[in-house]
């Protein structure tokens, strides 16, 4: 019998608490009964919710604090105010204490960045973390990273994303050797800034254990799933996840807009509706909600500010994957492997420009 996934949920977090929050782990229960959860949050609002959900409440632990990080705290001031105060903080302190798997929170995400930073500390040979997506394609799915975590990207940097989002696309893909693609403006290997077409020739150059290298991709290949692996630095990731979620909600729109214009618009809605369903259900954010932390000696998940019951119950079941399947263990192989192969840092490649 497979040991249970202990993950600790801030229940605080978000833009709705643990209105939401409850619920979605509830949701998430039911799908994997070896869940136990520990909540971390206000007891006097979270203890009345949860114990509306009698198995939840069976099966899960609470540990009261009346410290939140507010949605829209500088990351400076919430480590000033609710280190080791706050259910933000205790969250990611349970997987440090080994009291939890995995802590997932929807809170500010600048705050959890830094909280988890400064509590976890960064893997051997990384120094800094990285959030990735799993994002929808035509194909199927995609990792996406990073989309936000950190502003610019050296080589370094962007290789370091390179093996650390094959080992996620290792667990939720199930690709064996994944293919990575570097984000660029175009696909000539002379086109680009200088960083990335380094990172390009390294990763071409170094044997690297667990990944195939692509080559450069576009951004119209995110969503052809031309590449199991997309990486970029966060500033470029961001903008293009933001961008992929406003379209998805403009296509949504106009498809509302259209099936209710007129009375035969109508009746075809009613022959299609299946077929609508399932689009609905593809571009609906809910549905590949939860960023994965990457670089940290730890494993945290971000929800979105914003989701719902669904939305959180999807995040929690990512948490459960990279626990279940040991992400960090992959990672710290992947990160030997590739070191252990003599990896060229980029000074030595720097002959190359001329």
């Amino acid at each position: 019998m497979m040991k249970p996934v202990r993950i600790a949920l801030d229940a605080m977090g978000g833009d709705h608490g643990p209105e939401v929050i409850i619920p979605g782990a509830a949701r998430a229960l039911e799908r994997r009964p070896d869940i136990r959860f520990t909540f971390f949050g206000d007891a006097t609002v979270v203890q009345p919710i949860l114990d509306s959900y009698a198995q939840l409440a069976k099966t899960s632990s609470l540990v009261h604090t009346d410290v939140a990080i507010r949605m829209d705290d500088k990351p400076s001031q919430a480590l000033r105010s609710g280190r080791r105060t706050s259910s933000m903080w205790l969250t990611i302190e349970a997987v440090k204490k080994s009291q939890a798997d995995v802590a997932v929170s929807a809170g500010n995400t600048g705050a959890l960045m830094a909280m988890a930073k400064t509590c976890l500390h960064m893997m051997p040979n990384i120094d800094r973390p990285a959030m990735a997506a799993i994002w929808p394609t035509i194909k199927g799915r995609t990792i996406v990273l990073d989309v936000g975590a950190s502003i610019g990207a050296d080589a370094q940097h962007l290789v370091n994303l390179a093996i650390m989002g094959s080992a996620m696309a290792r667990i939720v893909l199930a690709v064996e050797r994944p293919h990575v693609g570097l984000l660029n403006i175009g696909s000539e290997e002379i086109k680009g800034i200088e960083e990335v077409k380094t990172a390009s020739r390294m990763l071409r150059q170094n044997a690297f254990p667990n990944l195939d290298y692509y080559g450069f991709v576009e951004g119209g290949d995110i969503g052809k799933g031309t590449v199991d692996v997309v990486v970029t630095e966060g500033f470029a990731g961001n903008i293009a996840l933001k961008t992929a979620e406003g379209t998805a909600t403009q296509i949504g729109q106009w498809l509302r807009e259209a099936l209710g214009r007129d009375m035969f618009s109508k009746i075809g809605y009613l022959f299609a509706r299946k077929a609508f369903a399932e689009l609905r259900a593809k571009l609906d954010p809910r549905n590949v909600n939860g960023g994965t932390f990457l670089g940290l000696d730890g494993i945290v998940i971000k929800s979105h500010g914003s989701s719902d019951a669904v939305g959180t119950a999807n995040a929690i079941e990512i948490a459960y994957n990279m626990a279940r399947h040991d992400l960090l263990s992959k990672i710290r192989e992947s990160l030997a492997l590739s070191h252990a192969e003599n990896l060229s840092p980029p000074k030595l490649l720097a002959a190359d420009k001329s």
